[in-house]
């Protein structure tokens, strides 16, 4: 008797038409054969039986997959591309019978260890295969990695331990009976999915690589991203009827969300379905907006731009053809989604052709809705005070005893560096701050809880830093924002990086209050600190003025950012990293960047950096939304994305927050000192790890006291800021009733 169905599958978004591989025949025949040899199938379970029936690999169909997902290669690259599916699917399979079922930890860290040795990036000689997963591995390295450079069987290397090795976070969580929240979900389900190493076998099947100088940058970040999380969630909506019902998973979009927002697993569906089309358009603005530009800025060669361009159309196909196999598949919940296929379903608005490999030739009214939703931000209109829903924080803030200096030394350090001078050249614009604002913004009260150890020099040098950061994210959105000056903002940004050489030479004369703080800052701040600390910092804050123009872009386009854009940008906006790190830069102590890469590190600063983030964007709300024009609150992005009030979108967002330092706490007491004892770390590394806790702590709490109690957020400096002023604080536009028109784009910006 046939299982029903756990919920009807939402309106997929699909904008690219399914191909197929003239070569599908060969590689299922070679797939199977391969199998066999590698002893795929005949792999004991532990209770009895096989992982694997030769009937029950055909069933599942791998060879279709990949020509589906890749229907322009050969037929000798499609058996290869197939062979690495096979394998990756056996090794999840496999891995569930012998470790996710008994819950064998130990056993399952000692197994994927060894499945490491497979791959030597630098062709070391692996040891004795002993088992399917070893054999498969063993040879389907030697079959690919001669034909790739150096970077790519890295980045690939990379992407193989990801899968592998995270597939711990998963089996932790079942023996927890834990769900995660949403947005750890997507961050880790990319590490866990593969989809990042699918993008890696894309490069490959079109025989061209990612430029090693682009694959860091942003457009290629979002590209990857994009894909994984689209690839990710559809199959989570597939399968989440053998995942959660049968297998007793957990780590599955659509139970997160039921979860998480305490809906019926159909609602739940629909949101994941309309998350799969927001990732999905992101990557179509990223591929269609940003990489143009980055090959330009890059000068790229156009073979290079021509393998690019073949890199884009390679994930657009494993998009298209992964939903058409995935609705064929024995492997999930499909039923009707095969024959479904060749008819229009329901609110579609043109019928276009029909039959197989059609579906992407018919656009779906979800997709067009969602771009009709990102587009519809109304600037300005009034909202009034939104009342912050009461938030969780465990810990207590401290403040340094050197609050009272440090609130004399700022004003005097801002004045000096031209803060609170009328912009050069732009009289209609005025002074952004005045010293009047710039007290009651109380900068040193909060870098006195956020370094509250710190000696009076290291105060004064951290409450100019976010004196400098906030004015710096406040000239941006006032400066090149209503001309929609990109090119202006993209100029600057390039200017700052010239005030921060490594090695403290020269740097250009300061033209502006920007440049001049920071000239002043960063001589300061570098001089005591080794190169990579500075590296480091240095980049920071390159991330920090880089994703202003990337908000300036949005602003240009009229465009809501895409929910998990959003998130991972905002973390850059609000200069996350540069002020979470000035404590540790003045405490010392170095840690290996692996051990910063680590799971448990990064999910440490992410919650936390979430957590700042989405206060601020609480506190901020009416004076971005009302007085700034501004889309980029996380509020305001919820509202855009689920449809719902502005106080329902809070509290999602303060049950965000919760979730997100939850996680950090669980993070804290069990995974970081796991941690240590998994990477052997020595007594002083561990300390400094510690001490990075507590920074984080303070920071928390900092921050959050900081928001209660300064200015800058009241109603009466909102009124205020409205009109631009002299230096002495007098009106430089007109006041009074009917001149609010002339003051349209007189908001303060930034934060």
């Amino acid at each position: 008797m046939a299982t029903q169905q756990a919920f009807t599958m939402p309106d997929f978004y699909l904008p690219y038409p399914a191909r197929i591989n003239p070569h599908l025949e060969r590689a299922r025949a070679h797939s199977m054969a391969w199998a066999r040899q590698m002893g795929m199938l005949d792999a004991p379970k532990p209770g009895g039986g096989v992982v694997w029936t030769e009937a029950a690999l055909a069933r599942m169909d791998y060879a279709l997959l990949c020509a589906y997902t890749h229907p322009d290669c050969d037929g000798t690259m499609l058996d290869l591309i197939t062979d690495w599916y096979v394998w990756v699917f056996f090794f999840d399979d496999h891995f569930l019978e012998h470790f996710k079922y008994s819950r064998d930890i130990p056993g399952a860290t000692a197994y994927l260890a060894r499945l490491e040795l497979f791959m030597a990036a630098d062709r070391q000689e692996p040891p004795e295969a002993t088992n399917p997963g070893e054999v498969g591995l063993l040879d389907l390295w030697r079959r690919t990695a001669p034909d790739r450079s150096p970077h790519w069987r890295r980045r690939f290397a990379l992407s193989t331990h990801n899968l592998m090795i995270e597939s711990m976070w998963e089996l932790t969580n079942i023996e927890r009976g834990r769900v995660a929240n949403p947005i750890e979900y997507v961050q880790m389900r990319r590490r866990v999915g593969g989809a990042p190493w699918s993008a890696n076998l894309v490069e490959h099947a079109v025989a061209a690589e990612v430029p090693d100088q682009l694959a860091a940058a942003r457009p290629m970040r979002v590209l990857v991203d994009t894909f994984a999380d689209a690839v990710h969630l559809r199959n989570d909506l597939f399968s989440y009827q053998r995942e959660v019902q049968e297998e007793g998973e957990n780590s599955n979009a659509v139970l997160v969300v039921e979860r998480f927002l305490d809906c019926s697993t159909q609602e739940s569906a629909d949101v994941v379905g309309e998350l799969l089309t927001s990732r999905m358009q992101q990557f179509e603005n990223t591929a269609l907006g940003e990489v143009p530009a980055l090959l330009a800025e890059h000068g790229i060669a156009p073979d290079e731009q021509l393998g690019i361009g073949a890199y884009v159309k390679g994930l657009q196909d494993w998009q298209s053809g992964g939903h058409e196999w995935h609705a064929r598949s024995s492997r999930y919940m499909n039923e009707g989604m095969a024959a479904d296929a060749s008819v229009p379903q329901p609110g579609t608005l043109l019928a276009g052709p029909t039959g197989l490999g059609t579906s992407g030739l018919r656009f779906r009214s979800s997709g067009l809705k969602r771009r009709a939703q990102q587009h519809a931000f109304a600037p300005f209109r009034p909202v009034g005070h939104l009342p912050v829903p009461e938030l969780y924080m465990p810990f207590a803030h401290r403040v340094s005893p050197h609050l009272g200096a440090a609130r004399e030394y700022a004003p005097s350090w801002a004045r000096a560096v031209g803060m609170f001078d009328p912009l050069p050249g732009r009289p209609d614009v005025g002074a952004l701050w005045d010293e009047r604002r710039f007290r009651g913004f109380d900068f040193p009260y909060c870098a006195a809880m956020i370094h509250a150890d710190a000696d009076p020099e290291q105060l004064f040098l951290t409450s100019a830093w976010l004196s400098w950061g906030t004015y710096a994210d406040d000239f941006y959105p006032r400066v090149f924002g209503p001309s929609h000056d990109l090119a202006g903002a993209k100029l600057l940004t390039e200017r700052l990086s010239a005030f921060m050489p490594l090695d403290l030479g020269a740097t250009p004369e300061p033209v502006n209050a920007v440049e001049r703080g920071l000239a002043d800052l960063w001589p300061r701040t570098a001089e005591p600190i080794a190169v990579p600390a500075r590296r480091k910092f240095r980049a920071d804050v390159e991330r920090m003025t880089a994703s202003w123009v990337w908000e300036l872009q949005n602003r240009a386009w009229g465009r809501v950012p895409d929910p998990v854009d959003y998130v991972e940008m905002r973390r850059d906006t609000f200069g996350s990293d540069l002020t979470s790190s000035l404590r540790r830069l003045a405490g010392g102590g170095a840690v290996a960047s692996e051990v910063h890469r680590h799971r448990v590190m990064h999910e440490l600063d992410t919650a936390a950096q979430d957590y700042a983030v989405f206060l601020n964007d609480l506190f901020s709300y009416q004076k971005e939304i009302e007085y700034e024009g501004e889309m980029h609150n996380m509020v305001q992005v919820v509202e855009t994305f689920l449809g719902v009030d502005r106080n329902r979108a809070a509290a999602a967002v303060a049950e965000l927050m919760k979730a997100r330092m939850e996680e950090f706490e669980l993070l804290v007491e069990h995974d970081l000192p796991a941690m240590f004892d998994e990477l052997a770390l020595d007594a002083t590394t561990r300390a400094v790890l510690v001490d990075h806790v507590a920074g984080l702590k303070d920071w928390l709490s900092g921050i959050l006291e900081w928001h209660r109690r300064c200015a800058r957020y009241t109603e009466a400096e909102l009124q205020r800021s409205r009109v631009p002023t002299t230096p002495s604080g007098l009106p430089l536009a007109p006041v009074g009733l009917g001149t609010s028109a002339v003051r349209v784009f007189a908001g303060s910006g930034g934060r």
